[in-house]
């Protein structure tokens, strides 16, 4: 399994990989100033990386309603099923863009939004939230760190 993550925008399209150890991580964001040029550029990641399928943020309302981004994505999601022939996966990605943000500016990082790297870092929290669902993460031993099931010391 070869997952794109993706953070659907109309200026950038922010980018994201994992893999079957099931841990995104960010790509360059496709901030090229056309939509073809920014279709070519996932085109290009998608043959590099052999991907598999494509999970997508869908901003649904705070309300959970349908509003205009959602369908503009949901669009979106034919157009790359139609040319990709790889199965998308819609993911409820609100207030990841918002999340991103914050933490860069918890860190005292510079937040700018024309370089892709928010939009990537979101795309990161999408597809890492797929992967959870998918295969949720193991819990913590409740013995602590030194518990060794393997040992005969008892």
């Amino acid at each position: 399994m070869k997952l794109l993550g993706i953070d659907y925008g109309e200026k950038r399209i922010g980018l994201s990989y994992g893999d079957d150890l099931g841990l995104a991580s960010p790509l360059p964001a496709a901030v090229e100033s056309t939509k073809v040029q920014r279709l070519a550029h996932i085109e290009g990641v998608i043959r590099e990386k052999q991907v598999t399928a494509i999970v997508i943020g869908h901003p649904i309302n705070m309300d959970g309603t349908v509003g205009p981004k959602a369908r503009e994505v949901e669009a979106f999601v034919k157009l790359l099923s139609a040319r990709f022939g790889l199965p998308v996966h819609l993911v409820d990605e609100r207030l990841t863009s918002y999340d991103v943000e914050s933490q860069l500016k918890a860190k005292g990082k510079k937040v700018d939004r024309a370089s892709g790297v928010v939009d990537s870092l979101a795309a990161t929290l999408i597809l890492q939230d797929y992967f959870d669902r998918i295969s949720p993460p193991l819990e913590p031993n409740p013995y602590g760190e030194e518990y060794d099931d393997e040992s005969d010391d008892y």
